[in-house]
């Protein structure tokens, strides 16, 4: 009687404790999937709002060709995806080092489990630091462009070479008395965003004095590229400029349609958060896997887990390089 009472309790107790396994697994690993399926519908709803955004604006939105052209130490070569695609190849490879590592916790080998992880903390390091060099480019610009009352974006294009002329190429310097409001002296008390490096006058002066430059309009034509307009167009457009563009921000985007860059930051922010969020963990557990902490439990069912969750942001990644990217 005593026996079946205390069978009956430590079933109870077992239960209770979260020892039993529904489908065969630990509820530590059900919680995780039901965080990365609730988490991919969040990512889904933001690739679909970017979808249906940009064929709505299919004609103006940015060609991925031409804003991510930069790469690390190659300053003034025209390099076109090229570290994005970097990028991506250093993210999935810390996967497999991630596969690797769970792998070897399944053999109960320490050294090799702590050694996969530091290559993928490396792995993740090393793209979060290129996601900030990535954003860092294209808030700083590399061109600038000229803004006309109704949104349009104009960039500048040289006749002799065929490639995009910088601001600082061809704006004449003019006397300006123009000085950036602060909150201590600004209407009401707000302060004004940075003063580019031209106005519009200088910008629209040294147009008309340069005879190889055109405008490189927003649109987009039939065989996928930037419209670019004849000298005698260039000089009657110019005229509509009222603002200069800088980079691009949550408002003005020299690239194009400003909802490009608001979905640039917004997704690959969101992103970039979660592999942030996963180097840190990875981290922690790390330390773990050094002081023994699994070994002693018998099993390395959390690498497993943060496994589960870095194998997710590799996977969302490889969505949103198809979509901002590739497509």
């Amino acid at each position: 009687m005593s026996s079946t009472i205390s069978t009956t309790a430590e079933e109870n107790n077992d239960v209770w404790g979260g020892g039993n396994k529904p489908l065969n697994a630990s509820y530590g690993k059900l919680m995780m999937w039901f965080f990365i399926v609730s988490d991919a519908l969040t990512f889904s709803g933001f690739l679909a709002a970017y979808g249906f955004s940009r064929f709505k604006n299919i004609d103006t939105w940015p060609i991925a060709d031409e804003v991510f052209t930069h790469f690390p130490f190659l300053h003034g070569v025209d390099a076109p995806m090229y570290y994005v695609a970097l990028m991506t190849f250093i993210l999935i490879f810390s996967s497999v080092t991630m596969v690797l590592a769970v792998d070897a916790g399944h053999h109960m080998q320490k050294g090799r489990v702590a050694f996969y992880m530091l290559l993928t903390i490396v792995g993740g390091a090393v793209f979060v630091g290129s996601q900030a060099w990535e954003w860092n480019n294209f808030i700083r610009g590399e061109y600038g462009a000229v803004e006309t009352r109704g949104g349009q974006i104009y960039q500048f294009k040289s006749l002799e070479t065929g490639k995009r002329v910088a601001l600082d190429e061809f704006a004449l310097e003019l006397p300006s008395y123009r000085v950036q409001h602060e909150s201590k002296n600004g209407i009401w008390y707000v302060d004004e965003g940075s003063l580019p490096s031209y106005t519009t006058e200088e910008v629209i002066a040294g147009f008309n004095a340069n005879p190889d430059i055109v405008i490189k309009t927003e649109k987009i034509d039939e065989t996928g590229h930037k419209i670019v307009l004849s000298r005698e167009e260039s000089l009657i457009k110019i005229n509509q400029a009222v603002n200069v563009v800088e980079g691009a921000n949550l408002i003005n985007n020299e690239y194009g349609n400003r909802l490009f860059a608001d979905f640039f930051f917004f997704i690959t922010g969101f992103h970039g958060f979660h592999v942030f969020s996963g180097v840190v963990i990875n981290i922690i557990i790390f330390f773990n896997v050094l002081i023994g902490t699994y070994e002693r439990r018998g099993h390395y069912e959390m690498v497993e887990k943060v496994g589960l969750y870095w194998h997710f942001v590799d996977l969302v990644w490889v969505f949103v390089f198809t979509f901002f990217y590739l497509v």
